[in-house]
């Protein structure tokens, strides 16, 4: 499936239509694996075009027709896209990914506590120091 929209993209010299294809990893931008899923992620939180193509390190066309495409066929796309989240929020809930991080998130847990131990040492140090 190729969806093509109106901005054109100069590359290599030539003109070439801003695409979406479907490689069957869903709706993505012609020549990279940037999905119409990652462009949501940050319409989302309401970023610019002009943003997400320099994050992206793409060209505004490409990201335009992006957001052309979304647009088209939002309710598959934001449908789709629901999929998408929800199948993340179960594999990071999941008893698997639970135990690989268990021990990454008690030693972050033993740092802060360190460092909170650290803060009221100065705190407590200050105040007995300065009195």
């Amino acid at each position: 499936m190729i969806w093509n929209s109106e901005p054109v993209t100069f590359t290599g010299g030539a003109i070439v239509a801003a695409k979406i294809i479907d490689r069957g990893r869903g709706p993505e931008i012609a020549g990279t694996r940037i999905t119409v899923y990652d462009v949501v992620d940050y319409l989302t939180e309401d970023w610019r075009a002009e943003h997400i193509a320099a994050m992206f390190r793409l060209p505004i066309e490409d990201i335009e027709a992006a957001i052309d495409y979304i647009e088209s066929h939002r309710e598959e796309v934001i449908a789709d896209y629901q999929q998408i989240l929800a199948r993340h929020q179960r594999a990071r809930e999941s008893p698997e990914m639970q135990a690989m991080l268990a021990p990454h998130l008690e030693a972050f847990r033993a740092k802060v506590e360190a460092r909170r131990k650290q803060q009221d040492e100065v705190k407590h140090a200050e105040r007995d120091g300065g009195s």
